[in-house]
């Protein structure tokens, strides 16, 4: 969907969608994970995987959770510990490997990886013979796919050029960098000071190493940012050219992230500021031959994501869109989100329970879910259109055996409604995001969302603008 198109959003559309809505980068969202799932149920998921041929052959995602960070970016609601002691990543190493040892008990050693994300926190909080034993350890047990996509999340204060033949070395191929904003006043009111001059050297010489793609992070509606302000940002994002680029939402959400509470609310700019920043953003990355993903994400025409746009072929899970299908994810370290075939699960959130439950040889999975068919047809309709921009309704009904019309019949009376605002075009095949209905499609796909019934649960969530 071309996001030069879509006409000015107006101030009543605003305060209309001035409400709290998923990310959806999954469903049934984190939130409506149970603790009545065990570390039992996610051995028995494994144990199903094993025992399925089919499900054997498929690859695996991998992700990595290092919680530790120097200092603290006010803006974060990442699981996090902040600490300038190096020495703790030597035991969380260690458990690491234990996990990953109770993984292999179950699914043998070998099982193919295409996809490797390693996020934080901080990952290159590591050093790099830390991570060369993690990706020593990772590779004893897994086979990295030839031509996979193995990222890792970069804080440009932490790195230099050396460090970047590091990470080359050991086989990362696609580099995060975590700019935000490059405004110092935005940067001081967050806490995360860094000069553009030492990301643009160290995107110069990632250049130089041949990495495939460089994604940088940014964050619109933190303290102090203007559109004017951002214009700036986003010229000089243009001017380095990354592959791709995240650009997400702020979420403040202080009663449950304490750092936030730092960050004056007064500070923060309008909902209609936002949505101006994001249209100027999405206007300024087309023009400069970027291709609008879907809610947050931008990828140069000819790089993977925008080809499986094109295509079809564009998935999302728990790290945003992604080219690969929709595979099982095994997520290591604390905090982390896994999915194996129709079960989620979320290991402990702190080190003292991750360190625990590995401690009596179990998995540190802390809460989980087992999805409902009911569940599975709507994540399928919530993702073609977080992800599509669209749902074929014959494409749901030949999959899940249901009629459309019929199953969601509640649901198809409020599509009417905003088709009449301009969200979303009906006709009998269909339903079709507009360009204005990007802006909002987190509104449409909560349409499908059966949880969000109960109108206490949205309080959990930040605003969808």
């Amino acid at each position: 969907m071309n996001a030069a198109v879509a006409e000015p959003v107006s101030e009543d559309l605003l305060r209309r969608f001035d409400v709290a809505g998923p990310r959806y980068t999954s469903y049934p969202t984190a939130d409506r994970f149970v603790e009545a799932f065990s570390a039992g149920d996610y051995a028995q998921a494994l144990k199903q995987r094993r025992s399925g041929a089919a499900a054997m052959t498929l690859p695996l995602s991998l992700y990595v959770h290092i919680p530790f960070c120097e200092s603290l970016c006010y803006y974060c609601a990442c699981n996090k510990i902040i600490t300038k002691h190096h020495d703790r990543t030597v035991p969380y190493l260690r458990y690491l490997s234990r996990e990953v040892d109770l993984h292999t008990a179950y699914l043998g050693v070998g099982q193919t990886v295409t996809q490797l994300h390693l996020g934080g926190g901080t990952p290159t909080f590591l050093s790099d013979n830390e991570l060369r034993e993690l990706m020593g350890m990772l590779r004893r047990n897994f086979t990295l796919a030839p031509g996979g996509e193995y990222s890792i999340e970069i804080d440009p204060r932490t790195m230099d050029a050396s460090r970047l033949d590091t990470l080359a070395e050991l086989g990362f191929n696609r580099l995060s960098f975590g700019v935000q904003d490059f405004d110092p006043e935005v940067q001081k009111a967050v806490h995360r000071v860094q000069a553009a001059e030492q990301v643009f050297a160290l995107v110069q010489a990632a250049r130089q190493r041949d990495f495939d793609s460089i994604n940088i992070d940014l964050i619109h509606g933190l303290p102090l940012q203007t559109p004017e302000s951002f214009d700036r940002t986003l010229a000089q994002v243009v001017a380095l050219r990354p592959e791709r680029i995240a650009l997400y939402a702020y979420a403040h959400l202080p009663e449950r992230f304490k750092p936030q509470r730092r960050i004056a609310t007064v500070e923060l700019p309008s909902g209609a500021a936002k949505v101006a920043m994001l249209s100027r953003a999405r206007s300024t990355f087309v023009a400069a031959g970027y291709v609008y993903i879907g809610m947050d994400h931008f990828a140069l025409a000819t790089d993977p994501l925008a080809v499986a746009k094109r295509q079809g072929r564009l998935h999302r899970n728990f790290q945003g869109y992604s080219t690969h299908p929709d595979c099982d994810l095994i997520g290591l370290g604390v905090s982390s989100i896994g999915r194996i075939g129709a079960a989620y699960s979320q290991n402990a959130k702190t080190l003292e329970a991750y360190y625990d439950a590995l401690d009596q040889g179990q998995f540190p999975v802390m809460r989980g879910l087992a999805l409902s068919r009911d569940d599975l047809v709507r994540r399928a309709v919530i993702m073609a259109l977080m992800c599509q921009g669209e749902v074929i309704f014959e494409s749901i009904e030949l999959g899940y055996l249901v009629d459309f019309r019929s199953y969601f019949a509640a649901q198809m009376e409020t599509l009417h409604e905003l088709a009449e605002q301009g969200l979303v075009t009906l006709d009998d095949s269909g339903i079709q995001i507009t360009p204005t209905g990007w802006f909002f499609v987190r509104a449409v796909a909560m349409v499908f969302d059966r949880y969000l019934q109960i109108d206490s649960v949205r309080a959990r969530f930040s605003k969808i603008i």
